[in-house]
């Protein structure tokens, strides 16, 4: 084939063809537990996480719920994934292998939001959230008191009492929040993420009449489950995945992935090497949402 400005504009047109054909056939299994926030700058401030909204009796003037500028900050990160394509394949009609690369590398930017989503939770016992606390943790200060969405207990349906301690507890203690002003919050989980390891045991739980010992299951069809396999160890999650406008977790997207190339003869790289390059470029970050809707139990008793 000659290399020429036409051919490679037809050969570049045809992988980004390619490429956004595996994009749009994304999973958004990601959307159960987060939610995606645009973004229009280098980053975005998250101060409205410190308030859950709930309405109160009007009695004397209206209680304002300030929100503290500046207090939770994200900045966008930028991802990529780049191929090179040599001119010899192009001169010599082989652009096939090419063609797979570009499939997979579509498909690798269509994982963006899953992997930005699993970073979030592999990450959520260690890493701190908009109150200072770890997004697990045993001890997020709500008013005067401490409240803990953060658990150790391994997933069990072996018997009544070690049900009851594993997920039974993460239910009772999502069930149990409360604002600052002693309100509950009225949420009720409803979606059981493990890893691939518990799934069974999770399907009893939320699926099976019986426990594992044949006594009556009590929690069968209160939750949903989701094994995802970027969940790492042995740890597992309970989430509140119906409010309409909130998720446990959020990604902040300035740039959803897209498809670049770079095919001037008068690059470097085209001259020294006879190399030309295409790829995706993405920016965006993983932010913690409301530790409220979520539990998380790292299954270490």
């Amino acid at each position: 084939m000659l290399v020429n400005k036409e051919s490679l504009k037809a050969i570049f047109t045809g992988l980004k063809l390619i490429f956004n054909t595996r994009l749009k056939a994304a999973s958004d299994d990601w959307k159960k537990t987060t939610m995606e926030v645009p973004s229009s700058s280098s980053g975005e401030d998250y101060a409205w996480l410190s308030r859950f909204p709930k309405m109160r009796k009007w009695v004397g003037d209206k209680v304002i719920k300030n929100i503290e500028a500046g207090k939770f900050y994200k900045k966008n990160e930028n991802w990529e994934t780049t191929i090179s394509v040599n001119r010899d394949d192009i001169e010599d009609d082989n652009i096939g292998i090419y063609r797979t690369q570009t499939d997979m590398a579509g498909e690798s930017a269509a994982e963006l939001w899953e992997i930005i989503s699993d970073d979030l939770k592999n990450n959520a016992f260690t890493e701190l959230c908009w109150d200072g606390q770890y997004f697990y943790d045993t001890d997020h200060p709500v008013g005067d008191n401490s409240v803990s969405n953060k658990g150790t207990a391994a997933l069990s349906a072996s018997t009544l009492a070690a049900v009851q301690g594993s997920y039974g507890a993460a239910r009772t203690a999502i069930m149990s929040v409360k604002d600052e002003e002693g309100m509950p919050l009225r949420l009720v989980p409803d979606l059981l993420e493990v890893g691939p390891a518990d799934e069974a045991v999770a399907r009893i739980i939320c699926e099976a009449d019986q426990l594992q010992d044949n006594s009556p299951n009590p929690y069968k069809g209160t939750a949903t489950v989701m094994v995802n396999p970027g969940l790492t160890g042995s740890k597992w999650l309970l989430h509140v995945t119906n409010k309409a406008s909130v998720k446990p977790f959020i990604i902040q997207m300035r740039k959803s992935p897209v498809f670049v190339s770079q095919t001037s003869e008068e690059n470097d790289d085209v001259f020294m090497k006879g190399e030309y390059k295409f790829g995706a470029e993405a920016r965006a970050t993983g932010v913690y949402g409301f530790w409220q809707l979520s539990y998380g139990s790292d299954g270490t008793t």
